[in-house]
């Protein structure tokens, strides 16, 4: 029996043998017990609410003038400013919003609307500046053009990995899982 492996193997680690399978065949660590991780289509629809919602205020409170951060023939104008202040505004609104509604629910409005929540990959809630990194990161997918090839990008990503996780989540060190699937002991910081 020297001379071949046993087909016998002793399971040492946490969590189960599925879990750690997977764990080391894929290089990816596990995700905690009974969570459901997020698919893309849902990511996708709590991120177009978060647009509207922050759009929406945008538009009243700057009187419909936020429309200009898209307006090509402004960007082509001498006048170009404008429409690099109005889409510096944009920019600076969703970075706020994503930052403080995570630090406040450990998820957007659109992302409790649709019952999700973002912690750590162990599940443990997120810090600020993993809040900070992960709502910077988001910019680009609101940047006209680059959001079409970051978004497929990442959408096929989210298919491929077995832990749903985005380029941002991945940087970051976080996985979008449904909130309530969350064990007990995971879900105090969500809101």
């Amino acid at each position: 029996m020297s001379d071949h492996d046993s087909p016998i193997q002793i399971n040492s680690g946490g969590g189960t043998l599925a879990q750690q399978i997977v764990s080391s065949e894929q290089g990816h660590w596990s995700v905690p017990d009974g969570a459901i991780l997020a698919s893309g289509v849902r990511r996708t629809a709590s991120f177009t609410v978060d647009v509207v919602i922050v759009t929406t205020i945008l538009m009243v409170v700057t009187g419909g003038r936020i429309i200009d951060a898209w307006n090509l023939t402004l960007w082509s104008s001498a006048d170009f400013h404008y429409a690099l202040a109005q889409a510096f505004v944009v920019l600076v609104a969703h970075w706020l919003y994503w930052r403080l509604t995570g630090i406040a629910y450990s998820r957007s409005l659109g992302q409790r609307m649709l019952g999700l929540a973002i912690v750590v990959e162990d599940g443990s809630g997120m810090t600020s500046q993993m809040w900070d990194m992960r709502a910077l990161r988001k910019l680009l997918y609101l940047i006209p053009v680059l959001n079409l090839y970051f978004g497929a990008y990442d959408l096929a990503r989210i298919s491929q990995r077995h832990t749903h996780q985005s380029n941002v989540d991945l940087f970051v060190g976080s996985i979008v899982v449904h909130a309530d699937s969350l064990p007990p002991a995971s879900r105090q910081h969500i809101r």
